[in-house]
């Protein structure tokens, strides 16, 4: 039986050594919850000296925080939470780093084994909570002397190591019995950790592995590729990639369609919009290949031309999981999108080789009128300059806003940016593998605190209500940050959907007829409520430059709806070219 302050010990020096080895192996950033069971790796955590600490008391919202910190870091980022719901609360935000490869590492406290379903307080069973959204799980015994050190390092270098292979999260269980508390005597284990004193001495992780990089060759055919009449499609990419997407597009002579989360404006932009239009389908649709950076697209009209293509298609993404929704047959690369982007680009020195045949390079200029059209179609049913609305919004703001990093939401308002956005040069983060609006406000904040830099988030009604809790994470920016919320009190999203307006009403939009004036007082923000577009635009580069702000902009319920109804009829029947 071991004595109390023997499992005290114990319970410290794992936690200890779970922390310093996750640091080791390029943990900055660890987000806390509160909870007795959790002290050991609490108590290791705010004690490491290299550790950047975040804290929230609402898990859901905690796991999001993690989320945004790891999408701009491109770091792996722990979280510490106690047992029982407080783990379930993670699963959302594990879901979310699952299908986008954010680096989670989750480290929940669990009740010792003789204490799961036999009727213990707080105890669930926690082993594979998270099922296949993660990508690898760690059971840990109760810390106990029979099991060495050199195990639990192993394990956890392991561990990170299939992280960095694959991305998403990984999760840790650590069951820690009683006590918790009590003084630290290093002499009652100095015979455990002997064997490894060279690693306590050392900063390197206790097992060094290198991660396998494989020499970016030429595609096969790629010079006959390059003759091609073909387009390039940037997904959810970063901004460097995507620039060095639009570089090698450049040098192919073809079309650029790019997704508004790759921070990326080129001139056949508006696309779900022109893809409305039969003649613009049709010409698209002369495309003999594809090649598509990233995935997770927000257009549903690009996603159903592309589920009707039936040529070549190269799909290129740095990570393993399956990214083709349309069951096309494709090659699929699995690479550094810049290096690849480069690589490719560099072997098309000589212009004249590849364009010698290829009297069509121009056969795009008509759909970048059309884009210019539909652009013009849309500013036109956006009334005069001063209304508010969501369209007359998602079509000035990112002309408008002072330079910042973009978080949007997924409310109507991405959709609206994907048709008439002009996000040019942003960089642009987002939710979009779930794509669920639960921890919006959360992940933001999370993303500013990796950044350090004025953050602009775009969110939509419902969803800020979902994420009420995290307005009290705003505090912790330290940037300047403005969250506009779209309020068109309740769910806009679905005003295009075909369904009676009573139905729609009941079950779909639902209606609250609620305003956040009262929320912003309460987490002690500065609320705004412009009534022209120019104010709008005003107060949001006014709050970049300074504080904490939430911009409420009020539309009337199903005014979205009826703008784009009208402008839809209008592209489909317009002559755009």
């Amino acid at each position: 039986m071991m004595q109390p302050e023997q499992q005290v010990m114990l319970n410290q020096v794992w936690a200890e050594l779970i922390i310093e080895e996750l640091v080791r192996n390029g943990v900055k950033h660890i987000c806390i919850a509160p909870g007795s069971r959790s002290t050991p790796l609490t108590l290791a955590a705010s004690e490491h000296a290299l550790l950047s600490i975040h804290t929230h008391f609402d898990e859901r919202g905690l796991g999001f925080l993690a989320l945004g910190i790891a999408k701009a870091s491109n770091d792996s980022v722990a979280v510490i939470v106690t047992s029982g719901t407080a783990v379930a609360n993670l699963l959302p935000s594990v879901a979310e780093s699952g299908l986008t490869k954010e680096k989670l590492v989750l480290l929940t406290a669990d009740r010792p084994v003789e204490l799961i379903n036999c009727g213990a307080n707080q105890a669930i069973n926690q082993q594979g909570i998270f099922s296949s959204h993660v990508c690898h799980s760690l059971q840990l015994p109760s810390p106990n002397q029979n099991v060495p050190a050199q195990w639990l390092l192993s394990r956890l270098d392991q561990a990170c190591f299939i992280q960095q292979e694959q991305g998403g999260a990984i999760h840790i269980n650590c069951p820690f019995p009683e006590p918790f508390y009590g003084k630290k005597d290093d002499s009652l284990l100095v015979d455990y950790l002997a064997p490894i004193q060279n690693w306590k001495a050392d900063t390197s992780s206790y097992i060094q592995q290198t991660p396998y990089f494989s020499h970016v060759t030429l595609s096969p055919n790629w010079m006959q590729t390059a003759r091609k009449k073909g387009v390039v499609i940037i997904g959810k990419v970063s901004l460097e990639e995507a620039n060095c997407a639009a570089q090698l597009a450049k040098e192919l002579g073809w079309p650029v369609l790019a997704d508004p989360q790759s921070g990326y404006y080129s001139e056949w932009a508006h696309y779900d919009l022109w893809l409305q239009n039969n003649a613009c389908f049709e010409l698209l649709s002369e495309v003999e290949c594809v090649l598509q950076f990233g995935a997770r697209l927000v257009s549903k009209r690009l996603g159903a031309w592309l589920k009707n293509y039936q040529q070549a298609y190269y799909l290129i993404d740095p990570h393993s999981e399956l990214l083709n929704e349309s069951c096309h047959a494709h090659v699929r690369y699995r690479a550094d999108i810049s290096t690849w982007c480069q690589a490719h680009a560099d072997s098309l020195a000589d212009r004249d080789c590849v364009f010698d045949h290829a009297p069509s390079v121009h056969w795009s200029e008509s759909l970048k009128v059309a884009s210019q059209n539909a652009l013009a179609l849309a500013r036109s049913m956006a009334c005069n300059s001063e209304t508010l609305s969501e369209l007359s919004f998602a079509l000035t703001v990112g002309q408008k806003a002072n330079d910042c990093d973009w978080f949007i939401g997924n409310s109507l308002i991405v959709r609206l940016l994907d048709m008439a956005g002009e996000l040019n040069q942003k960089d642009v983060y987002t939710n979009r593998g779930a794509s669920g609006i639960d921890g919006l406000v959360a992940t933001a904040v999370g993303v500013q605190l990796a950044n350090d830099k004025p953050l602009l988030a775009l969110v939509g009604d419902t969803s800020l209500l979902y994420d009420l809790n995290s307005l009290a994470l705003l505090k912790q920016a330290t940037k300047p940050m403005v969250v506009v919320v779209m309020n068109n009190d309740g769910g806009g999203i679905f005003d295009l959907l075909p369904v009676n307006e009573k139905k729609k009403d009941d079950f779909y939009r639902m209606p609250h007829q609620l305003e956040f004036s009262h929320a912003a007082a309460m987490f002690g923000l500065s609320y705004h409520r412009p009534e022209t577009l120019s104010c709008a635009m005003s107060m949001i580069n006014d709050g970049l430059e300074k504080g904490i702000h939430l911009i409420e902009i009020n539309t009337p319920a199903g005014q979205s709806g009826e703008e784009l109804t009208r402008l839809f009829q209008t592209i489909q029947h317009a002559a755009l070219f």
